[in-house]
């Protein structure tokens, strides 16, 4: 070969390979939002931006599950697009993604609802100190767009102190109030001292607000049988409505009813959901 013909041969190459650059492009990556980033636990998918982020210290959100599932505590809602030029995942592909992962960590896929065109998956994770990790992946337009729903289960923190006006506004604003500063003994109805201030306060509302008549509602976690829960929650109901006329409000303004554990708020597999249903609610009528 001459030396003009390597020369060219070489040449032909550096062009070769400058048409295979420009025939691949990179995609340009897309802003996120100003503030918004990833959930500390799940990264993005290559490819994708933030469209929207929210967070909330604490909300509540109903995950796509039969029966749906309310669940309340650190609340994330982070919304992603493909970056125009980039390669889209597709929809099972997005979902299996987040769900392994959830898997791989000892938590559980609780449904899984993925086509081609789109659709929902729900995991949820144990953390760290008996929690539960919650998430929803939502997936749509085969996959341009998707969605995580990520709910850290938690009881709010109060850091607002009902007074017997707040009370009353609050009975009036949504027709029942959760009370769980009303202590018991475990398994029994007897009150535990640590209580008598928030029945002071019940007591207080009542006699500055006269035409106010109340069912107090009692509810129990699901340890124990479904009945046994129920005479408990009614025992316990039976209890305040005693201490609230011993503080001497009329026994006929006052009705009870037993519950038991029919009407969660929390998961009942953790300590923290346990405790959370066990409640007393006060329910103007």
């Amino acid at each position: 070969m001459t030396r003009h013909a390597c020369l060219s041969l070489a040449f032909s190459r550096v062009l070769f390979a400058c048409a295979l650059t420009v025939a691949a492009p990179a995609w340009a990556q897309e802003p996120d939002p100003e503030g918004s980033k990833d959930h500390p636990a799940f990264s993005r998918l290559p490819g994708y931006y933030i469209t929207s982020y929210d967070e909330q210290e604490f909300s509540v959100f109903e995950f796509t599950l039969d029966p749906p599932r309310r669940v309340e505590g650190h609340y994330w809602n982070i919304q992603y697009a493909v970056n125009e030029g980039a390669r889209k995942a597709g929809a099972l592909q997005i979902g299996r993604n987040y769900t392994s992962l959830i898997k791989q960590r000892a938590g559980a896929v609780l449904t899984e609802d993925l086509d081609s065109s789109g659709g929902t998956s729900v995991a949820r994770l144990p953390v760290k100190g008996g929690g539960l990790l919650w998430l929803e992946v939502h997936v749509n337009n085969s996959g341009e767009l998707y969605s995580l729903t990520i709910v850290e289960e938690q009881a709010m923190k109060q850091e607002v102190t009902f007074t017997a006006d707040s009370l009353a506004a609050a009975l009036t604003a949504s027709g029942s109030v959760a009370i769980r500063d009303i202590l018991f003994d475990t398994g029994k109805a007897t009150i535990q001292p640590s209580s008598a201030p928030t029945l002071a306060l019940i007591a207080e509302m009542l006699q500055a607000n006269p035409e106010t008549v109340l069912e107090i509602q009692g509810h129990t976690d699901n340890v124990g049988t479904p009945a046994s829960n129920v005479a408990l929650s009614r025992d316990r109901a039976t209890a305040v409505k005693a201490a609230l006329v011993k503080a001497g409000i009329a026994g006929e303004r006052l009705s009870t009813k037993g519950l038991g554990d029919t009407q969660p708020v929390a998961d009942n597999s953790t300590e923290d959901g346990r405790a959370r249903n066990r409640r007393v609610e006060l329910v103007k009528k």
